[in-house]
């Protein structure tokens, strides 16, 4: 496997001194982040593009920068309010950029977003894309919504286009005038990535057995955050009132207790982990396996950008309980691939659960509906390959605006 070249901000940058191929620098808030860019790396290597990833420091950025065989570039940049820290974040991304003189930026997550498109504006970068995975703001209240809009638009000024990861979420962004119709861009159905249809699909349940669950007990899944907005306090509720009507059910937590600004109370986080029907994993690296153990898998968040689990879950014919809410409502076909329900209500998922897990042959014809419809729309190499090029059609355009000086707007790519 090839080693990544991890590059200095204190130093000079030698990457692509004598490399004429497009530079882009790709940069997020924090290495969590690089669990979604599987993928779209490697797409771009592969296309033509010298690729350098920005995140602050943390193993996960040093291993997908070596997975993907691209150039990792380390900058602290805190994900809260920070005044002091976001300066001296945005100077060393000045820097930086200033020095690799990018043909494109792509920044995303929200403080990235701002500090890395601001950078990118005042750098004079030729094309500035702000990548919108979802809305923060949306769980947000008073003055933090009111902080959080303003920096959404900042930032999304600053970039030349805005491309959302859903339908709904562009739709929002438009309602919230985050940026004007021009600028925001859907690409194909939505998705940063899309799914490997390889890595995820139906197979041998290797999990029960070896985490002691019978094959007979109906498994309820989650994978992602435990966290608030993702609706975990609603689940836990929704899963004690299951357990009323079929004792013999588990909940299968894949994911880790995340210490964000939506972080779960310390009560609710002991409940969990002493609860004696709840499996709760931490961190895993490959989830793939775990979804085969599941019956239904249940996302009842808040807010999404695209939910990436879903069509992972899709993929491996597992129906999904999703919400209505910006970004997983277009995950889920309603009552052909999944149920979508409203946000913050246990009774709903409660109800929306016991109809599946009462109904086996109602879930495998949902299960199967889904993997078809994730072959259909979201198979990786079909999104990397519009994503691809979109950004192609983007160096084009701004060389013929070389050429003849005049601007023209790169449409989105579409199916």
């Amino acid at each position: 496997m090839m080693k990544a070249r991890k590059l200095s901000t204190a130093l000079p940058v030698s990457v692509g001194d004598c490399d004429r191929r497009p530079l882009i620098v790709v940069g997020i808030t924090h290495a969590q982040t690089c669990l979604v860019l599987t993928g779209r790396l490697r797409a771009l290597k592969a296309a033509g593009f010298r690729v350098v990833l920005i995140s602050s420091p943390g193993e996960l950025l040093d291993r997908l920068a070596t997975a993907e065989g691209v150039d990792a570039l380390p900058i602290s940049i805190r994900r809260g309010m920070a005044p002091l820290s976001d300066v001296i974040s945005l100077i060393r991304l000045c820097r930086v950029l200033h020095r690799l003189q990018p043909d494109v930026t792509e920044f995303s997550t929200p403080k990235a977003g701002l500090l890395g498109n601001l950078a990118a504006k005042l750098c004079r970068v030729p094309s500035r894309i702000y990548i919108l995975r979802g809305l923060r703001l949306e769980t947000l209240t008073g003055f933090k919504r009111l902080v959080m809009l303003a920096a959404e638009r900042m930032a999304s000024a600053c970039a030349q286009q805005v491309v959302c990861n859903s339908r709904s979420l562009r739709s929002r962004a438009l309602a919230l005038q985050v940026a004007p119709s021009r600028k925001l861009h859907l690409i194909g159905s939505g998705s940063s990535h899309g799914v490997d249809t390889e890595q995820f699909s139906p197979g041998p349940d290797e999990i029960r057995a070896a985490i002691g669950i019978p094959r007979d007990v109906p498994v309820i899944g989650f994978v992602g955050r435990l966290t608030r907005d993702k609706g975990i306090p609603e689940l836990i509720t929704a899963f004690d009132q299951i357990l009323k009507t079929v004792p013999s059910a588990r909940l299968l937590l894949v994911g880790w207790f995340d210490q964000s600004d939506d972080a779960l109370g310390e009560i609710l986080q002991r409940r969990i982990q002493a609860h004696p029907s709840i499996i709760c994993t931490g961190y895993v690296a490959d989830t793939a396996p775990w979804y085969r153990a599941m019956d239904v898998m249940v996302l009842p968040t808040w807010r999404e950008g695209f939910p990436n689990v879903v069509l992972e879950a899709a993929a491996t014919a597992i129906p999904v309980v999703t919400t209505i809410s910006t970004g997983s409502r277009d995950a889920v076909v309603p009552e052909f691939t999944g149920l979508l329900i409203p946000p913050g209500y246990p009774e709903a998922i409660t109800e929306a659960v016991l109809r599946l897990i009462r109904n086996p042959g109602e879930r495998a014809r949902m299960g199967s509906a889904a993997r078809t419809w994730v072959m259909q729309r979201f198979v990786n190499e079909r999104v990397l390959r519009l994503t691809v090029a979109f950004y192609q059609n983007l160096l084009a355009t701004a060389d013929a605006e070389n050429v003849t000086g005049f601007a023209s707007d790169p449409a989105a790519v579409g199916d």
